[in-house]
């Protein structure tokens, strides 16, 4: 998926909204500085559905989950909050996806709550629990334990700094090599 955060700031011109897990590791910061940025601005949750609505799944993705759905079930880890989710998951034919929730009080977000603290990794422990094989992949910081807990971790897409740090995960970035790394570990 694109960044939300990042088609935000552009949409504002606010350059601060452009940081995203990939470039802070401590989610709380990030949001807490996210939700001081969106009060001092006066911007809506509306405002951001709005710019969420003129998005697209990154080319290929799509396709992607679909030949992905075909061969094993897919489960999305995601950082991201039920507000923001649907218009992109409907576009990608509704996969699981399992996120956070914001508070919200006439239009204004107020707060965010994680669905549980470290809640990617803790699924992966949760599935491993019941049997399941789990490749994971991931970009961000906020990805790396999520990684670590699983059978198999890649990067998807990382930047230079995070595959730097997290050189024991391979690294891909097309999602015909993504496939490949996935399939080979069925």
């Amino acid at each position: 998926m694109p960044e939300i955060w990042i088609a935000v700031a552009e949409k504002t011109g606010i350059e601060a909204l452009r940081r995203t897990t990939r470039d802070e590791p401590d989610y709380d910061l990030l949001m807490r500085s996210r939700l001081d940025i969106m009060r001092e601005n006066n911007i809506k949750l509306s405002d951001i559905q709005d710019v969420i609505a003129s998005l697209s799944p990154l080319e290929g993705a799509k396709g992607f989950l679909d030949d992905l759905r075909a061969q094993t079930q897919v489960v999305i880890l995601s950082d991201t909050f039920v507000q923001f989710a649907n218009p992109l998951m409907r576009q990608l034919d509704w996969p699981v996806i399992f996120c956070n929730h914001l508070e919200v009080s006439d239009d204004v977000v107020v707060n965010y709550h994680l669905r549980q603290l470290d809640q990617k990794r803790q699924s992966v422990v949760a599935f491993k629990s019941l049997n399941f094989k789990v490749i994971a992949a991931g970009d961000s910081y906020n990805d790396t334990n999520m990684l670590t807990e699983a059978n198999h971790g890649i990067l998807f897409r990382a930047p230079e700094n995070i595959q730097s740090e997290f050189q024991q995960f391979p690294a891909v970035t097309e999602f015909d090599e993504l496939m490949r790394l996935i399939t080979d570990h069925l």
